[in-house]
């Protein structure tokens, strides 16, 4: 699941008092590194702590898959502490004792104990569980939170020191206050799952970056006092397939915009489609009749209703809304391209030859690589009705997993 889990687990652990461990403050408090730092030894020759997800349950063994590395067997001793503890509750204050056969399958568990040498088994004194039915009980809960609370659009501008973040949301603004208590994330450069975000700062945050936030609305609904913010930069490609190197995954593009090639890696995450002629014609035409020929869904950067409120959510990275018939929009805007994209066939890396005209969203990279978050080809009249038009604009609405708590986003 996700760090959110993670650090929960930590800290539960934390507040049983195995091998000594203190009670910390709050998971907040704690730095993304908190995961992997509690899947390491609190000293040569005295207790480990590992976590992870329940593989298999054989009698007093469990084989846990932690968060990174090889599986571990777990032999859970006839004098442990099992303890299940709500998510989102930091300490063990209201945990609740529970038998070892009480354990199931997907369960996400801390354990303390002691390691053998090479790191592969452990004998737990300890073990802190958070049940997969809780967890995904949370996941629906903190998903319609955040439908209901949420607000997403492009970064318009930035005051760190007024603790601000301006947004566009169909045009309109919508300014975003930060607290001392707001927790606030940061996309990893490879990844468009929260699963995956950072502790970040405001600092980071920068003018066409993609935010999302969740708190209580003004009645106007110009301004949110945010509890979470998750933002991320996702650079947009509109151009032409220079070269496929399917060995590598790999496509070399260039974009019409810096008039630069660049490459962009393709995943098994990554979602191509291609659109039909017709449909290319018909986005097309609404684009034309658009503003500056770009229509305010696609300008705004967000797939929110007038509300600021996610009417579709992700599917997975990259995905795109459950259901949808047909190419639906506004009167004098674009139709809506999500729902359309659901409907686009898929497509293949060997699908794409050279001179083959592509929107791309993808990831920031690193070492000027990106990923492909969506690739959309068959544009050729979308480019000729709107040569300016953002890639990024256009497919951002629906290029993250949104927030949504310690089963991850939506």
């Amino acid at each position: 699941m996700g760090t959110n889990t993670t650090r929960v687990l930590a800290i539960a652990l934390y507040a049983a008092g195995a091998a000594g461990l203190h009670v910390l403050p709050s998971c907040r408090a704690m730095s993304h590194g908190s995961g992997p730092q509690a899947q390491q030894s609190t000293g040569a020759g005295t207790a480990s702590r590992r976590v992870g997800a329940i593989k298999t349950i054989n009698g007093a063994v469990v084989t846990l898959t932690p968060d990174s590395g090889p599986n571990i067997s777990v032999t859970v001793q006839a004098t442990a502490r099992i303890l299940r503890i709500a998510p989102g509750e930091k300490d063990l204050k209201n945990a609740t004792p529970i038998q070892l056969q009480d354990l199931q399958v997907g369960d996400r568990i801390l354990v303390a104990g002691k390691a053998s040498d090479d790191s592969l088994s452990l004998a737990a004194s300890t073990v802190v569980v958070m049940t997969h039915s809780d967890l995904e009980a949370r996941h629906q809960q903190d998903l319609q939170d955040w439908q209901k609370r949420g607000v997403d659009g492009l970064a318009k501008a930035v005051d760190p020191a007024a603790g601000t973040v301006t947004i566009s949301v169909r045009s309109k603004d919508v300014v975003i206050h930060t607290s001392g208590t707001t927790v606030i994330r940061r996309y990893a450069p490879e990844s468009v799952k929260f699963d995956d975000a950072k502790p970040g700062t405001l600092e980071q945050v920068h003018p066409g970056d993609q935010v999302r936030a969740r708190g209580d609305r003004s009645s106007d609904g110009s301004e949110l006092a945010a509890d979470e913010i998750v933002s991320g930069s996702f650079p947009g490609i509109a151009g032409t397939v220079d070269s496929v190197d399917a060995s590598s995954s790999t496509l070399s593009v260039h974009d019409l915009l810096s008039n630069k090639t660049v490459v962009i890696k393709i995943t098994p995450d990554s979602q191509l489609r291609h659109l039909s002629p017709e449909m290319a014609q018909m986005i097309a035409m609404r684009l034309k009749g658009g503003a500056a020929g770009v229509a305010p869904r696609a300008a705004s950067g967000s797939g929110s209703d007038t509300n600021g409120q996610t009417p579709h959510p992700a599917s997975a990275p990259g995905g795109t809304a459950p259901g949808g018939a047909g190419a639906t929009g506004r009167p004098g805007g674009t139709p809506d391209i999500q729902r359309v994209l659901s409907r686009a066939p898929a497509a293949a890396l060997t699908d794409l030859h050279k001179g083959d005209a592509v929107i791309i969203l993808s990831t920031e990279g690193t070492a000027g690589v990106g990923t492909v978050i969506t690739l959309v080809s068959g544009v050729e009249p979308i480019l000729q009705a709107a040569p300016s038009a953002s890639s990024a604009a256009l497919l951002t609405p629906w290029s993250m997993s949104a927030p949504s708590g310690d089963a991850g986003g939506p």
